[in-house]
C-alpha cells in the first residue's frame, strides 16, 4: 500500500471503471454504471493532493485497489462531480469522510479493501476525527456493515441521463486511544 499520485490517474480510472462494472453488475444496470462513471464514481485528485488516497499493488506494481479519507467537505464523487465542497472540516465537530474505495474484481474480497480502511480510519483519528461517514454503494453497503458503519435510509441520486442510482449513506463512531 503507497500514497497515490496525481501519475496514477489513468490507472486509477481504468481501475474504477471495472471495479464498478465487475463488483456492481448484480446491483445496478450498465447504463446507471455508465452514467455514474461520469462524476459520481471517479477520481478525485483533491485526495491525492491532499496525502489521503491510497492504493493497493501487487508485486509486478499493478494498481488493484484504491480508497482513501478526506478532510473536505464533499463526500464522493469524482474532479467531475457536480456537488463538490472543497472546504475543510473541523475534527471537533464533524466527522471525516470515507472515500473512492474501489477493488479489481479479481482481486476482491482479499482483505485488501479493509487493510486500506484500516490506514483511513487510524489516519483520520491521528487527524482529530472521532467519526466517519461515507456514502456507499450497494455492494458496498456489506463490506462497510462487517467493518463497522451503521447505515442510513437509502436515496436515490440523480445521474446523467434521468437515470438515477441507489446509495446508502453510513455512519461510524472511532474509538479513540485513552
Amino acid at each position: 500500500m503507497r500514497l497515490a499520485t496525481l501519475e496514477d490517474v489513468p490507472v486509477l480510472r481504468e481501475l474504477i471503471a471495472r471495479s464498478a462494472h465487475g463488483l456492481g453488475a448484480a446491483d445496478y444496470t450498465h447504463a446507471q454504471i455508465e452514467a455514474a462513471l461520469q462524476g459520481a464514481f471517479g477520481v478525485d485528485t483533491a485526495l491525492i493532493r491532499d496525502g489521503t488516497l491510497f492504493v493497493a499493488e501487487t508485486r509486478a506494481a499493478e494498481i488493484v485497489a484504491c480508497g482513501g479519507w478526506g478532510r473536505r467537505r464533499t463526500l464522493f464523487g469524482s474532479d467531475a462531480g457536480t456537488e463538490r465542497d472543497e472546504s475543510w472540516l473541523d475534527p471537533q465537530s464533524d466527522p471525516a469522510k470515507i472515500r473512492a474505495f474501489f477493488v479489481d474484481p479479481a482481486y476482491a474480497r482479499y482483505g485488501i479493501g479493509r487493510a486500506i480502511l484500516a490506514r483511513c480510519e487510524a489516519d483520520a483519528i491521528r487527524g482529530g476525527f472521532s467519526s466517519l461517514e461515507l456514502m456507499a454503494t450497494l455492494p458496498g453497503l456489506r463490506f462497510y456493515e462487517k467493518c463497522g458503519y451503521v447505515a442510513a435510509p437509502a436515496i436515490d441520486y440523480p445521474l446523467p441521463g434521468g437515470l438515477t442510482i441507489r446509495f446508502v449513506p453510513m455512519y461510524k463512531q472511532l474509538r479513540l486511544a485513552p
